[in-house]
């Protein structure tokens, strides 16, 4: 059965989309930017700013779904320049130290409301 999670605690959905959707166990989280809480906007931020408000945005939609960090088994990261690729990391693995989930990590032509990254993620229960 298919369920449709969504929190207050993390940016609403700017488009037709759900912010996460949890079926057989698995949560699939949708591609998240670095979107303020409480003016929708994109924050000005450098990569290491937007990355850390995308992964803190990521936990929010985790909890309200009953999930942590630790059960993230797979990151897809979209960079707007693969020169941010080592700072993005370095904030990265701070929310993963152990048991790093697996990871794809792409340079996109343009991203969302000139994002510098989106980062999608799948976690599951087991």
């Amino acid at each position: 059965m298919k369920k449709i999670i969504s929190t207050v605690n993390a940016p609403l959905a700017i488009g037709p989309y759900s912010q996460a959707v949890e079926a057989n166990n698995t949560l699939y989280i949708s591609g998240q930017i670095a979107l303020d809480l409480e003016t929708s906007k994109l924050i000005e931020g450098d990569i290491k700013e937007q990355t850390e408000l995308v992964l803190k945005n990521i936990g929010a939609i985790l909890e309200e779904a009953g999930y942590a960090y630790s059960d993230v088994v797979k990151s897809t990261c979209l960079l707007s320049d693969m020169n941010n690729f080592a700072a993005m990391n370095e904030v990265y693995a701070s929310f993963y130290p152990i048991k790093a989930p697996a990871r794809a990590a792409y340079q996109v032509v343009k991203l969302p409301l000139g994002a510098l990254i989106e980062i999608e993620t799948i976690a599951v229960k087991f």
